[in-house]
């Protein structure tokens, strides 16, 4: 919807005109950028800021026209509407090196697939895959610009690229007559409330995007929504290419990662749930569960207590239901398991992806963006706080640098900032230890005579050790969420003082003090349940305390059914309630803030809803948006990699979570937030290292968490070289890996109270068992460990190591037989690089050409001889 009022035609009538529209009022020039504000008495200098601001603008050749807070809704909001010309285009996209088309692609695509029949249900229409025509590409140079394939000046820059130069021109735009260095930028003038609001506008009406009755429309923001933010298309593949054309390159990176990492979320669901399969299906072949179930065995086998004083002695056949649940993930399948996920975690980042992402960066444009950004892109706060200047050796130009002495200052006080909030996690995990080892007593006290043991169906699996690790796991989230919204706004204030140089530096600073902390916060839980509960307990008689005997805090041993039950239920609880928590948090919270900011524009109709108020009621797209989102990824991956062998079905959910997260993501986008600056990012930054360092840790950890938290290697020994009988059974092992302890040499401040004794304990009873390998009260060596401990010890140790190398040598092999660029894509580089000299080349003659011809036709000299210019069969029409 265009206007068609003359420019100079102030008194609109709101009735009879719509304001639906991107354009100014002469309905020509296209709405760029767009700035709000309102009027406050209180402080008059931000109108002389805005007039400073704004005269600049325009002295820089940009072209501004204000909505009078009249024509806006709630009737104190002005709106500035910011175009850019052609010359301020060109210029700026020479300055920052730009790539424009200058030949159509002449390399043949292979887009055969083998069985690519079988891809046709998730395909997309073509024009919605490729909406652009491939062209070989060069940096703009405003002073060739004939060599460029130029057909209409007004589109040649995508709506994206346009909103890019703009935010490049604004965040250096000076708002004071005056040399004060500081006083740049729009982010700035919004941070100190000059201006309300800055942003793009979307291409079309959210309003529009919703109907259906506009199928005809040929937007992208309407083919986004169609394609892509649907809930429907689930099943579908991304539209990367049009999300890359109307957010930029560095959402659509995000979004061609998430698509990734979500594909190779299948083949590791897929090994997952056959492992939980063959789980269910080995479970009747129990041996041990059987053991512990069996009356004449496990009803006849008497435990030490669990606890000082308030827990008295128990048979083992209590354990009975989570001996049964245990076996689903604590069986030989998990061990095939582990060493997959080590393999693919390992293989998919440092091979695949970087494989999809080369040919991204090629498609793209961003081969060389890395070198271009350190050149042109510094930060407008490292120019502005930045005092001293010195001569850049290579460039030879003077330009400003933070002494070395300030820099080692500013990151000295920040490191020591994270490493104070990282000491805050670990006591607050702390707590969280002394909660579960103070309130084990008090509910092995209190369930012992508790209505829930009536309970036929869930009585049984209702223990002391579920309540306390449920409750401390719960605990535990709601302290990781709390801590994660504080520190997150003392991350960015520590990374804004060491003033980072370049967007990209500023983006790995932060990248690396968040994903310290979150990763302390969130998986120090699962690491102390994994590898120290149950650890260092002692045994009987000689138990260890934590922070010594005086604390009564008698260090906590594993659940009866194994440790490994326990982390599953640890990593069940932060991962799913995370992730559902997060789901929520994106989707409602949005859409409740947008329903109600707009709640009574909803009242009049379309055409007098301008369309700069519909993006203004928007929500902001902050700075962090993108960066919670890999952030909320990344702890997933390290939720699947580091801790998966106690839970097979981890990749399962995840891969349910991520099918959901993109498309709430999609849609958030595309209804709920403004259009965000488009900006260029040549690869995921940071986040690569951490998640290739993410899936080395990984193997390590699973593997010690099959050697030490299983019980998978002791019952391996056990059948091989402990089992009575000689046979490959596992007959006899309840009793082999329990050991015997003297009930009358419990000290007095351990031995149960009178009355926590259950009924069938009598003086008859001398002994209990505890799960150890150690020798019984009256051996030469009592108490001390046998020689099966130091087996199982040695065996576990050479698992860990067999793991490992088994793992980095697969991922060893597989990455020099795949390389890292496809040998398309190298020869798809070399010859645009080719190209681009050839062409550039060519042009320089032609020109050099007709100078001379010109100035021999204004010439009365004897003809020149000009050397003979060969045709080349790559000049383009236009050349």
């Amino acid at each position: 919807i265009m206007y068609n009022i003359h420019l100079n035609d102030h008194n609109i009538d709101k009735q009879h005109q719509s304001k639906d529209s991107i354009f100014f009022r002469d309905g020509v020039r296209r709405i760029d950028f767009v700035l709000s504000y309102e009027e406050d008495k209180d402080d008059g200098r931000k109108p002389e800021r805005r007039n400073i601001f704004e005269a600049n603008l325009r002295n820089i050749g940009l072209e501004l026209e204000t909505e009078d807070k009249s024509e806006s809704e709630d009737g104190n909001t002005y709106f500035v509407k910011i175009h850019a010309p052609w010359e301020v285009l060109a210029t700026y996209a020479d300055v920052l090196k730009i790539k424009a088309p200058f030949k159509a692609n002449d390399i043949p695509e292979n887009k055969e697939m083998p069985m690519g029949w079988l891809a046709t249900p998730i395909r997309l229409p073509e024009d919605i895959m490729h909406p652009e025509p491939d062209y070989f590409t060069a940096p703009f140079d405003k002073n060739k610009s004939d060599f460029f394939l130029i057909d209409d000046k007004d589109t040649f820059f995508p709506p994206s690229t346009r909103n890019r130069i703009v935010y490049y021109i604004l965040s250096r735009t000076p708002y004071f007559h005056d040399c004060e260095r500081d006083k740049i930028g729009i982010k700035r003038l919004l941070n100190n409330g000059t201006y309300t609001g800055a942003f793009p506008l979307h291409d079309v009406s959210p309003f529009e995007v919703f109907l259906s009755s506009s199928s005809n429309c040929e937007n992208d923001r309407y083919k986004l929504y169609k394609y892509w933010a649907k809930f429907l298309c689930f099943f579908k593949e991304q539209p990367i290419h049009l999300i890359r054309k109307y957010y930029g390159e560095k959402i659509g990176l995000y979004f061609a990662w998430l698509g990734f990492y979500t594909e190779m979320l299948l083949f590791a669901a897929i090994v997952g749930t056959l492992c939980f399969v063959y789980g269910l299906l080995t479970y009747e072949e129990n041996e041990w569960s059987k053991e512990i179930c069996n009356e004449t065995i496990g009803g006849n086998i008497v435990m030490c207590p669990l606890c000082d004083k308030k827990c008295g002695y128990w048979k083992l056949s209590k354990i009975c239901n989570s001996s049964w649940q245990s076996h689903l993930f604590d069986n030989f399948g998990t061990v095939f398991f582990a060493i997959f996920m080590g393999i693919w975690g390992k293989l998919q980042f440092p091979s695949f992806w970087k494989r999809r992402q080369a040919r991204l960066e090629y498609e793209w444009d961003l081969v060389d963006f890395e070198e271009e950004q350190q050149k042109v892109q510094l930060r407008p706060e490292y120019e502005t706080k930045c005092s001293e200047r010195k001569l850049n050796l290579i460039t030879q130009e003077v330009e400003p640098y933070l002494p070395l002495t300030s820099k080692c200052v500013r990151t000295c006080l920040s490191g020591a900032t994270v490493l104070f909030w990282i000491t805050l996690i670990i006591a607050c995990i702390v707590g969280v230890i002394a909660y579960r080892l103070a309130v084990y007593a008090a509910f092995a006290s209190i369930m012992k005579d508790s209505p829930t043991n009536q309970l036929h169906v869930v009585g049984p699996y209702i223990t002391p050790q579920l309540a306390t690790s449920v409750t401390a796991s719960c605990i535990n989230f709601v302290i990781i969420m709390v801590l994660n919204l504080m520190y997150e706004r003392v991350a960015i204030w520590i990374t804004d003082m060491e003033i980072p140089k370049t967007h990209l530096e500023y983006e790995n600073k932060l990248t690396v003090k968040m994903f310290l902390f979150q990763f302390v916060n969130y998986y120090s839980s699962c690491f102390y349940v994994a590898f120290f509960k149950g650890k260092f307990v002692g045994y009987p008689g000689n138990n260890a305390y934590f922070f010594g005997s005086w604390t009564n805090l008698r260090n906590e041993e594993c659940d009866p059914g194994g440790c490994l039950i326990e982390l599953t239920t640890q990593l069940v609880i932060v991962m799913t309630g995370k992730q559902v928590w997060g789901n929520i948090q994106e989707a409602l919270v949005p859409w409740l803030m947008n329903w109600w900011g707009s709640r009574k524009a909803r009242c009049h109709p379309e055409s007098l809803y301008s369309r700069w108020e519909q993006d203004h009621d928007l929500q902001p797209f902050g700075q962090l948006l993108l960066f919670d989102e890999y952030l909320e990824m990344v702890i997933q991956f390290g939720f699947i990699t580091l801790f998966v062998a106690s839970f097979p079905l981890a990749p399962l959910l995840a891969l349910f979570n991520n099918i959901i997260e993109i498309r709430v993501d999609a849609w958030k986008l595309t209804t709920q937030f403004r259009r965000p600056v488009a900006s260029k990012a040549h690869c995921i930054g940071a986040w690569e290292e951490i998640l290739n360092g993410m899936a080395v840790l990984s193997v390590v950890t699973n593997a010690f968490i099959v050697a030490f938290t299983s019980d998978m290697i002791p019952r391996l020994v056990y059948m091989y070289a402990y089992q009575p009988d000689g046979e490959m059974n596992m007959k006899g092992y309840i009793n082999n890996s329990l050991s015997v302890f003297n009930i009358t040499e419990f000290p007095e401040e351990s031995r149960p109270e009178d009355g926590e004794n259950p009924s069938w304990f009598n003086s008859s009873i001398t002994t209990c068992r505890y799960r150890d390998y150690r020798y019984p009260s009256g051996h030469e060596k009592q108490y001390s460990h046998t020689m099966q401990f130091w087996h199982i010890l040695a065996a576990k140790l050479a698992f860990i190591i067999i793991m490992e190398h088994v793992v980095f040598t697969v991922k060893f092999v597989v990455a020099r037989l795949i390389s890292d660029v496809p040998s398309e894509v190298r020869a798809r580089v070399k010859r645009e690089r080719y190209l681009v000299q050839e062409y550039l080349h060519n042009y320089e003659v032609e020109k050099l050409k007709m100078q001379l011809q010109k100035s021999d036709d204004d010439c009365t000299c004897p003809p020149m001889i000009y050397p003979t210019i060969p045709n080349h069969e790559m000049m383009s029409d236009r050349l």
